[in-house]
């Protein structure tokens, strides 16, 4: 077993899979609640400050997600994690790489933050470090390329993707749940479709993150499920859509 202490720590690189180790002599965004620990003399600060804002400006043009992170500066050695998923560095150069907005934990100021074309997106420009969470390890698929929806972690050097619905797979009691949840037990029913060139992220798993909601949860046991149980949950599940219309 392996204690570490500020000597032997990775710089900016992985502690293990799980842990991504930042050495910090400027500032960086990170997301809220990503801090695990940290060495050295580090501050935090939400954004609302003076000093901050004039940073966001320059750097984090995405007002829907600037609330979810906070600016880390000084000098020293900051531990992220996410509920125990896998964290990964990319090195941007002059490039620009769009990342699922929930799996982004930071980037250094020098990257600029924007709102993708595609909801759910944050686009990022420029030359700087990305600390991203992915549900298993992420694989690089080159373009043109059809992917499942939940499996996209992000795409770099592209233009923005496009959805292909194929709804004669859209049908039959797993298909209503699917719909019903904006779950799907495969991705027959709606892939992104990427084109020209550039490269795809792809996570090992097209579950969500792990995390502890309700319906991340509830989304895990699906697979468990039998005929039957599937057919009750269907139908309960459509009378509480009724309910609430």
């Amino acid at each position: 077993m392996t204690i570490y202490n500020p000597v032997n720590l990775p710089k900016n690189d992985n502690l293990n899979r799980f842990a991504f180790v930042v050495d910090v002599n400027d500032q960086i965004f990170i997301r809220k609640g990503k801090m695990i620990a940290f060495y050295g003399n580090l501050t935090f600060e939400a954004m609302g400050s003076s000093v901050v804002d004039m940073l966001a400006r320059h750097a984090f043009n995405a007002p829907k997600y600037i609330h979810n992170f906070v600016v880390a500066q000084g000098n020293g050695q900051l531990i992220l994690g996410d509920n125990g998923n896998d964290l990964a560095c990319y090195d941007l150069d002059a490039a620009n790489m769009t990342i699922r907005a929930k799996n982004l934990l930071g980037f250094t100021k020098n990257v600029i933050c924007q709102e993708s074309t595609l909801p759910g997106y944050l686009t990022l420009l420029g030359t700087g470090k990305i600390i991203a969470s992915s549900n298993g390890p992420v694989h690089f698929l080159e373009l043109p390329c059809r992917v499942d929806e939940q499996a996209v972690l992000g795409w770099a050097d592209c233009p923005s993707p496009s959805y292909r619905y194929d709804y004669e797979h859209v049908r039959g009691f797993v298909s209503t749940v699917g719909a019903l949840t904006g779950f799907t037990l495969s991705g027959e029913e709606k892939q992104v479709d990427f084109t020209g060139a550039g490269t795809v992220l792809v996570q090992s798993s097209e579950l969500e993150l792990s995390g502890s909601s309700t319906l991340s949860h509830l989304l895990a046991q699906l697979p468990m499920l039998g005929k039957e149980d599937l057919t009750r949950l269907s139908l309960s599940i459509q009378q509480q859509s009724q309910q609430r219309r």
